[in-house]
């Protein structure tokens, strides 16, 4: 979804909650400049949110925390505070400071204005709250107001006290990743919840310029080098948000949005140019002399949807995916070739070969799993050399995205299946290549280990235990295993 605030345009992306679906969530972070740490106030850090924050740590994101609930018994903010530091390593710097929690929460402290903003929890379930701001120096009326000569004390020493303690706001440190503001409030109130936004865009990063590869394409074909040079890598280089040419990446896909139309989108996030009704772009996986139409985009907000005219770096539209892009692709314009970095694909932990019992249903079959792996659902394996004729592995990082992949292809398909579980708990995709792998298993060193390979036939190494990964990583170095992978960038 997205709203204008004070001039600039918002675009929220909302992640999975669920640990299952981290990949999903680093997805979605690959098209954001930011992230916001939403935290329950009663329970601190949970096993999800860990995860989250991993994701949120490999993308480098600026990371603003909000504690949520605090018109709820809750944690002390010095509690939630050495959570975050102990679990992550990252400094917090409290913006907006709690005045009592549960039904003696009174408000907040904007530390920057040192203004107190009380508020009074309204009768009706969601409803604002009627807020009224006290300059901190004004203890007569701050006391009168509070109402509750401890919470008023407290609220002193605190301020007093985070004035020592903590190190100074600096943006770049939390440009940087190594600095998160801190805020308290109550989103079912609506209380907190402006005065974040405030905050948010005085100190949010704009949308960002993305490292590409390049190639200048002539007559559809790649270059050729004269025979007197040295053939050179793929040119990289910045493209900014004032790049005049149109660039943007699919970050995900989704099929049967409309099960009536059976219709599948991909969403794409703009890095730079004008997205216009009708363009026609190049596609980083394509030949350079084909173009894809891009006759309508739509802005999307839960099932609901809007056609639009124009979108702007930052932005995220929906197009029409008739099967031609996937996950990572580059879109463009102009007469050279770019491809962002491809969206990894991490170590997934659970395996299973899937099967359909019923041959009857083949083609519903094949059809739901290609479009779910297409969605990233879950990665796909196969054993070496089968171009699609043998059995399929499953690869996923939780139990749910199998569940999740069963109900959609009984629901949306129309198709049962059957999954049988594997005995292994790791993937690691050998960059070395094919030839470091035969070596290594010819020298009797892959004993016990599943040698597949992925939708790309690269090597990917499936192991039951961490301790034989960290052997085999060890002592057979020239395998160069990976715990993820990135799609290639062009397709020859």
């Amino acid at each position: 979804m997205n709203f204008d605030y004070q001039g600039l345009r918002v675009n929220i992306l909302d992640t999975p909650g669920h640990q299952d679906f981290s990949e999903d969530t680093y997805r979605a972070l690959a098209a954001a400049d930011n992230a916001v740490m939403l935290l329950d106030a009663a329970k601190g850090l949970e096993p999800q949110t860990r995860k989250l924050f991993e994701v949120c740590r490999m993308r480098q994101l600026p990371l603003f925390t909000f504690v949520n609930k605090m018109d709820r018994p809750a944690l002390t903010p010095y509690e939630i505070m050495d959570q975050i530091e102990e679990e992550f390593g990252l400094e917090t710097h409290p913006i907006l400071w709690p005045i009592g929690d549960g039904d003696r929460f009174k408000g907040v402290l904007d530390r920057l204005t040192n203004i107190v903003h009380l508020y009074s929890k309204p009768t009706k379930r969601g409803a604002k709250a009627e807020v009224v701001e006290v300059p901190l120096e004004d203890e007569a009326k701050l006391k009168e107001l509070i109402d509750d000569d401890e919470l008023f004390e407290k609220l002193l020493e605190d301020a007093e006290l985070l004035v020592e303690l903590m190190n100074p706001l600096d943006l770049e440190r939390i440009m940087a990743a190594d600095q998160s503001p801190l805020f308290f409030g109550s989103a079912m109130t609506n209380f907190g919840v402006q005065l974040f936004l405030d905050k948010f865009c005085d100190m949010g990063t704009k949308p960002l310029g993305r490292n590409a590869s390049k190639r200048a394409d002539v007559g559809g074909k790649k270059k050729k080098k004269a025979a007197d040079e040295e053939e050179e890598d793929d040119e990289t280089e910045l493209v900014p948000p004032e790049h005049e040419e149109f660039t943007g990446f699919v970050f995900k896909t989704q099929a049967n949005l409309d099960p009536k139309h059976r219709d599948r989108l991909a969403y794409v996030r703009i890095v730079s140019g004008t997205y216009e009704k009708g363009m026609k772009v190049g596609h980083s996986r394509s030949k350079a002399s084909k173009k894809y139409n891009l006759a309508q985009a739509q802005a999307l907000f839960g099932n609901s949807r809007d056609s639009i005219e124009v979108a702007y770096p930052g932005d995220v539209i929906g197009i029409n995916n008739p099967g031609n892009f996937a996950i990572g692709d580059t879109l463009f314009t102009g007469n050279a070739k770019v491809a962002f970095p491809g969206i990894p694909s991490f170590s997934p932990e659970k395996f299973a070969y899937i099967r359909n019992p019923n041959p009857s249903t083949y083609k519903s079959f094949q059809k739901g799993i290609d479009q779910l792996l297409a969605e990233g659902a879950v990665q796909a394996l196969r054993q070496r050399n089968d171009d699609g004729g043998g059995p399929l592995i499953l690869a996923a990082v939780g139990q749910l995205q199998f569940e999740v992949v069963q109900a959609r292809l009984e629901n949306e398909y129309g198709v049962e299946s059957v999954l049988e579980p594997m005995g292994y708990t790791m993937a690691r995709w050998a960059d070395g290549g094919w030839d470091a792998v035969d070596k290594a298993d010819k020298d009797g060193k892959l004993f016990g280990i599943m040698i597949v390979q992925d939708r790309w036939k690269r090597p990917v190494l499936l192991f039951r235990n961490d301790w034989k990964a960290a052997s085999v990583a060890a002592e057979e170095k020239y395998l160069e295993l990976l715990p993820w992978s990135r799609p290639p960038s062009f397709d020859e």
